[in-house]
């Protein structure tokens, strides 16, 4: 080669830092350490955190880190009022649904809010499991 390239190959090996908030590392690495062993195992990385915040991840291709990047991403984001999430149904009560939108971020849709018709059941219209669309209206005292 005359001149060197101008990018890394998509296969070479790479470190990536990114930095989060030191009081979201617990939720990053998880109970027992099940959150970080599954983003490691599912992307083939290897991801160290600091008490400062930084994480490095290891990994053999771009691919490989970006996966990682983007679930510790998923992760750490913080719920934001008026922004619409795509999340998956977990609980149906009388009251309502209670829908995931983020890693370990779960939410109430009110009956009232599911359907524009007086609904009797929150079954009758959504069901555990079911991807729905939502809007966060607020969040409470306690982050939910």
């Amino acid at each position: 080669l005359s001149t060197p390239r101008t990018e890394i190959s998509v296969f070479a090996p790479r470190i990536f830092t990114t930095r989060i908030d030191p009081e979201k590392i617990r939720d990053v690495i998880g109970k027992g350490g099940v959150m970080i062993r599954s983003i490691t195992e599912e992307t083939g990385t290897t991801i160290d955190i600091s008490d400062d915040g930084t994480i490095s991840i290891a990994a053999v291709d771009k691919s490989a880190a970006d996966a990682a990047l983007k679930r510790i991403e998923a992760i750490t984001a913080d719920v934001e009022v008026g922004k619409i999430y795509s999340g998956k149904v977990i609980k149906i009560t009388d009251f309502g649904a209670f829908v995931n939108i983020l890693p370990g971020r779960d939410g109430l849709v009110h009956i009232s809010q599911l359907s524009e018709e007086r609904v009797q059941s929150a079954s009758d219209v959504v069901s555990t499991g079911e991807t729905v669309k939502v809007k966060v209206l607020e969040i409470d005292r306690q982050g939910r």
